[in-house]
């Protein structure tokens, strides 16, 4: 599955539309021109007539194009790295997409007479800012009118899974090893939440290997983790709040008496934009009912009661209640200033309550261990002024930036594909476009399409 195991995802993983690919419908145009350009002149035995100062007019006089064989090479430009992921996507499009219509429309598959080297997903590539210094992921040869249709799907493939994995390894450098929440399914369509689960899964993957760390991968909808096993999760929303009429307490004392233990207590506490008040009012409410099962003997209901965490989402354009008068730009939305708050309200909390003596130690504990979620508009930097500043946050929540794709902040991962190199006369012959030209990746694998 990537470069941890040594595994590829089968091509089965990802339910292709083989049928439609394989006609150029996911195509940039110019490549079905190009395609219908070479089977036209393969079936007329075109032989190439012009001349190139580089070639030698001997050795391509007798060359037909129509059927050239050629070496494309993969490759993105992202400053310092990328972590890669899209390769055993683009390797099924490959395996399934590669070949030709006859005559009678009928589809002859030729991807066993493909030569394909590819990295792993979770592969680091490195890039210093000049083209010598890119590094191929994936290169292949074979009859270009075979694969030429596949430029614009493969490339998108790696594109779009190499920015969302680079851009959560950002992330979770920001955050030091805290854990990192997947939370931008909502910001585009549906039809891609699988691809991005699994390249989030990946950077986590690769972030525990490079750092030593333990994070576990946790995602919103189970679409994310279709591709690894993983399974969304999730508390509740405003949305459900608000069906208790803004009493957040109450919200979250009916979802810990009907819903399982395995689903985290975390409360969302900004709905009435008082998340000091929220938190520590939904903190009592569930304690009550935890203290009250213990006393019953019953141990395993009142595990239902432990408020995992709250979370605060307060919007950018708001100061939160316990922040008032203040209109400072700082403390607009959730700031350090907020965090440190409802941390100081939550651990002191039980020192409200009227406990017997032989409560207090445990209620102590019970607040102390209440976690603080933070969502909302998140970025790297954003999550590094926190760290610097030791604010008292234990879990981050981002969305909209894991798709950010901007050169102006870093997080352009494009791919190109160029081809390389021609074969001629038995031979292969460099030759790319000027300021390309083969690179060169040990890190590259033979790959078997067959066993996909």
């Amino acid at each position: 599955m990537s470069i941890f195991d040594g595994k590829r995802l089968p091509a089965a993983t990802f339910k292709l539309d083989a049928a439609r690919m394989r006609e150029g419908w996911y195509s940039d145009k110019y490549f079905t021109n190009i395609v219908r350009l070479l089977a036209g002149l393969s079936e007329e035995d075109y032989v190439f007539a012009g001349s190139h100062p580089l070639l030698n007019a001997d050795d391509v006089s007798s060359v037909n194009v129509g059927d050239l064989f050629v070496e494309m090479q993969w490759f993105t430009r992202r400053t310092p790295f990328s972590i890669v992921v899209g390769v055993d996507k683009v390797l099924a499009i490959l395996k399934l997409c590669t070949g030709f219509f006859d005559s009678d429309g009928v589809w002859n598959s030729t991807y066993d007479q493909l030569e394909v080297e590819a990295v792993h997903d979770g592969f680091v590539a490195t890039y210093e800012g000049s083209q010598d210094s890119a590094v191929p992921i994936l290169k292949v040869r074979g009859r270009y009118r075979d694969f030429a249709l596949l430029e614009t799907p493969t490339l998108g493939a790696l594109t779009r899974g190499t920015r969302v994995a680079t851009n959560v390894y950002e992330v979770l450098r920001a955050a030091r090893g805290k854990d990192v929440l997947f939370f931008p399914a909502r910001f585009d369509a549906h039809e891609v939440q699988a691809a991005d689960g699994y390249a989030y899964h990946t950077a986590v993957l690769a972030f525990n290997n490079a750092f030593g760390k333990k994070i576990v991968s946790t995602v919103s909808t189970d679409e994310q983790g279709d591709w690894w096993g993983g399974a969304g999760g999730g508390t509740v929303a405003h949305a459900a709040i608000a069906c208790f009429f803004g009493d957040t307490a109450e919200a979250m004392r009916s979802f810990a008496r009907v819903l399982p233990r395995s689903i985290p207590r975390i409360a969302l506490v900004d709905f009435n934009n008082d998340c000091v008040t929220d938190s520590c009012r939904t903190a009592q409410a569930l304690f009550t009912e935890y203290r009250r099962f213990i006393e019953g003997g019953n141990n395993d209901e009142a595990l239902k009661y432990m408020l995992y965490g709250v979370r605060l989402d307060t919007s950018s354009t708001l100061v939160d209640h316990s922040l008032y008068p203040s209109d400072s730009p700082d403390e607009h939305g959730v700031n350090p200033q907020l965090v440190h708050k409802v941390r100081s309200a939550l651990t002191n909390a039980y020192r409200q309550w009227d406990l017997p003596a032989e409560w207090m130690k445990r209620a102590s504990e019970y607040c102390k261990s209440i976690k603080i979620s933070v969502t909302g508009g998140l970025t790297p930097a954003k999550i590094r002024a926190f760290e610097d500043q030791q604010v008292p946050v234990d879990v981050y929540g981002v969305g909209s930036y894991l798709f950010s794709n901007a050169a102006e902040i870093g997080t352009n991962n494009d791919f190109t594909a160029d081809v390389v190199r021609v074969k001629v006369s038995g031979n292969w012959r460099d030759l790319a476009k000027t300021g390309r030209q083969p690179l060169v990746n040990p890190g590259l694998e033979q790959v078997d399409l067959n066993s996909l």
